[in-house]
């Protein structure tokens, strides 16, 4: 595995592979890689010849009280980790790399209406800096495919949009969650956690799971539900900043007749904000 800090640097090694045939898949992460990150290496891996891997922590969609400096940020263990993944080509860019300009005035992209919603009413521009810096990296590497966690199911719907209205020629490939034995989906947040915190966190992902069973039972009483399992969150000690069913694809207030479903959730555990998502199919 090669490891380049410069976007001419990834050009020069994608040329060479294009000019060989060889497809090319992208991961974009923010490091501090753990198990669900290597699933998506996995699957880029089975997806095309040459896989590369962008760790890049976006200052763009971080808020002025959010935890950018704190981040975690494990650059050798995430090249050691990579390595053994299989990836051919570790990008590494610092942020005057990506924001030679800085990244004040820097030209941005915005995906209306699925920006503004569920964890874009709460973060506002976090979807704003999301989308720039993947059109960036789309830009700089020209993937033929590239592959994202389902995690951020919101993330990956404004992805999917990005890709179709501003006509990039590659395929946007979800990975479904990877989950700890007890249900709380891996995050690099999650060593933010306290000890006690950590034994609670996975009431996030229940409370999903009982929403999941209700609807499938054939309630359909989605705002009742939905506050429903924000008492019950609030009760074990979450601050839930939303509980939202909502249509799988487009992420639109549901109707009765809906068979594809998502129900997505967000809360705070201590200083912690964690997210997770189900995906409900009911033909």
């Amino acid at each position: 595995m090669h490891t380049v800090n410069t976007v001419a640097g990834v050009r020069e090694r994608v040329r060479a592979w294009r000019a060989a045939g060889e497809p090319v898949a992208l991961v974009p992460t923010m490091g501090n890689l753990h198990a669900g990150h290597i699933a998506l290496v996995a699957r880029a891996r089975a997806l095309a010849a040459r896989v590369v891997v962008s760790v890049f922590v976006n200052p763009l969609q971080f808020g002025p009280n959010e935890d950018l400096a704190a981040y975690p940020r494990t650059p050798d263990q995430d090249a050691e980790k990579l390595r053994e993944a299989g990836a051919d080509l570790l990008f590494m860019p610092s942020v005057d790399e990506m924001y030679p300009h800085g990244n004040a005035g820097v030209t941005q992209v915005e995906v209306p209406g699925l920006s503004d919603i569920l964890c874009g009413a709460s973060r506002p521009g976090h979807f704003r800096g999301v989308a720039t810096v993947v059109s960036k990296l789309f830009n700089i590497v020209q993937p033929d495919v590239a592959v994202f966690g389902e995690k951020d199911y919101q993330q990956l719907a404004v992805i999917r949009r990005l890709v179709e209205d501003l006509c990039f020629p590659i395929r946007i490939e979800g990975v479904p969650t990877a989950r700890e034995s007890d249900g709380l989906a891996r995050s690099s947040r999650n060593c933010y956690l306290s000890a006690e915190a950590r034994a609670r966190a996975p009431g996030l992902y229940r409370a999903l799971v009982e929403i999941a069973e209700a609807i499938r039972a054939g309630r359909r009483d989605f705002s009742a539900l939905e506050q429903q399992a924000a008492h019950a969150l609030a009760q074990q000690g979450f601050h839930p900043d939303y509980v939202s069913i909502r249509r799988a694809a487009d992420l639109t207030e549901p109707g009765d007749a809906d068979t594809s479903l998502a129900v997505l959730a967000a809360a705070r555990l201590g200083t912690t904000r964690l997210i997770d998502n189900l995906l409900i199919g009911l033909d």
